[in-house]
């Protein structure tokens, strides 16, 4: 136990650096970008104004606003205590909406997409991969190469592939949005309808892109450990090939579970090119708007749920593995 305790008190702390860099990081980068945000919303105001002096007046009051006025240094830990308060601080491009509601408006939409698909490719693709290793046949020569040949395709070419197939020519499909445009968002049983009508085409097109991927490695693993030693011992043995399935399953499942957790951690900004094709209002399509508008609250913002979510993916992780893989366990004691 004392080993354990060692153990997680150092991933803790490589963790909480591994975030403070990665906090850096995110305020600094977006404010990189060639181009001056205050400007262009300035010339938007100020569109048809003649007198230089109330321009520049709108200039400096958006830049007071923005934080702009101030040092680099000072920006960065304003905003690091303006985060401790729960303010992400005030979008640019959306003005005077603040980010944090941005965010929230739009986290729901990818999660309820992203979170189902990632679990089905997942228990599909790893089922693929089990079947492709140990039963072969029509899994192996038919079913496999056909998934592993959709997750060769990049996702926008399967989603415009989609579109074009289901909503174009079949009709069967709505080609964009997350619900239809004559609706506002309401707990009615009409509007539930229109988002199950609208969340078919990027949910299968996430999905059909992530069996081939998650079958692949799947059998790979099981593959490998079909032929370990340890497997060739037990049916010398006599024990039955359902029980070594057993084994050889959780062996070769630890990796997954790594790709399963890292896939969680990054579903905020994983659907990016699939919101975007689908019109989609998910994180991704925030994310893509606000880096076309240089919105770098909103862009750290969105980059900052996106990290958070990876380090947490990876933290939860290596708990699971210190709990259930002997060979760390070992390796803890030692």
């Amino acid at each position: 136990m004392k080993s354990y305790r060692r153990y997680m008190t150092s991933k803790m702390v490589w963790y909480i650096l591994t975030f403070v860099v990665a906090l850096f990081l995110n305020f600094l980068l977006p404010r990189l970008i060639p181009g001056n945000p205050v400007s262009t919303i300035v010339s938007k105001i100020t569109s048809g104004m003649a007198d230089t002096n109330s321009i520049k007046r709108v200039y400096e009051t958006f830049e007071k606003e923005f934080g702009l006025n101030k040092p680099i240094w000072e920006q960065f830990f304003i905003y690091v205590s303006n985060l401790f308060h729960g303010d992400m601080g005030t979008s640019f491009g959306q003005y005077p909406r603040k980010v944090t509601d941005i965010l929230a408006s739009s986290i729901m939409w990818t999660i309820g997409l992203q979170l189902p698909a990632i679990i089905v490719s997942w228990i599909l693709g790893n089922v693929l991969g089990v079947l492709a290793a140990y039963i072969k046949k029509g899994f192996d020569k038919v079913l496999f190469p056909v998934f592993l040949f959709i997750s060769c395709i990049p996702s926008f070419g399967f989603a415009i592939v989609l579109v074009w197939l289901f909503a174009v020519v079949l009709k069967i499909a709505p080609a964009s949005g997350g619900y239809a445009f004559d609706m506002i968002p309401s707990p009615t049983i009409s509007f539930f309808l229109s988002v199950v009508q609208h969340y078919q085409l990027p949910f299968w097109s996430i999905v059909l892109v992530g069996i081939g991927g998650q079958s692949l490695g799947m059998r790979e693993m099981s593959i490998y450990e079909l032929n370990a030693d340890y497997v060739k011992y037990c049916r010398l043995l006599g024990l039955e090939d359902s029980k070594i399935v057993r084994y050889v399953f959780r062996n070769a499942v630890l990796p997954q579970i790594t790709g399963l957790a890292l896939s969680l951690g990054t579903m905020v900004g994983g659907a990016l090119i699939t919101e975007i094709v689908f019109s989609y209002p998910g994180l991704g399509s925030v994310l893509f708007n606000a880096i076309a508008a240089q919105d770098f609250p909103l862009i750290s913002g969105c980059t900052l749920l996106i990290t958070t979510g990876v380090l947490i993916a990876n933290f939860v992780i290596d708990i699971i593995y210190g709990l259930i893989d002997p060979r760390i366990k070992v390796a803890q004691q030692e």
